[in-house]
């Protein structure tokens, strides 16, 4: 049996907070943390908000050491302590994965904070890369009180799972501006 995945996941902005949203995945309506500075049409590095437009959902990362592998259509792949992302525009690896230790500015993705337990790469600024539009923009786990991000969509920990399983490799994210 062939398995039916959703081809959108929608993002919504709060009017009363733009920091916060709701993501609709057909019938799953999850509350979402978003960039501390909202959402926007342009982006750049450091800016602290997520970007406007609808985006392929390209690969996966988990902590396998946190729990099984999530069940879901995307190419997944577990997280080692040596697994970092660049996020320098000087660096020719920008916003790719790089492995650690790395002499540029980077994300860690072995987290002691749990966020990057479950993380999903959105394919922001990814063909052709553009050096200072910004980097590392992720579909990951929420912090306690849904706290904005640094520029991406973060779901509560106890449904990024289930959210997983809808997700295959036609998927797209759309972020509503």
């Amino acid at each position: 049996m062939t398995r039916r995945y959703l081809r959108l996941l929608r993002v919504h902005p709060c009017p009363l907070d733009r920091r916060r949203g709701r993501l609709v995945a057909g019938s799953m309506v999850l509350p979402c943390a978003l960039g501390r500075s909202g959402i926007t049409r342009a982006k750049r590095e450091g800016d602290g908000a997520s970007p406007v437009g609808i985006f392929p959902l390209l690969q996966g990362f988990y902590r396998a050491d946190h729990g099984p592998r999530p069940r879901s259509g995307l190419r997944l792949r577990p997280i080692g302590p040596r697994d970092g992302w660049s996020d320098d525009p000087a660096d020719r690896r920008y916003n790719r994965p790089v492995p650690l230790p790395c002499p540029t500015g980077h994300e860690i993705l072995w987290r002691e904070d749990h966020l990057y337990d479950i993380v999903i790469d959105i394919a922001w600024n990814r063909g052709p890369i553009r050096r200072g539009r910004g980097s590392a923009i992720f579909l990951h786990l929420a912090r306690p009180g849904f706290e904005p991000t640094a520029g991406c969509v973060a779901v509560e920990p106890a449904k990024a799972r289930r959210l997983l399983e809808r997700i295959g490799p036609e998927t797209r994210i759309e972020i509503v501006g």
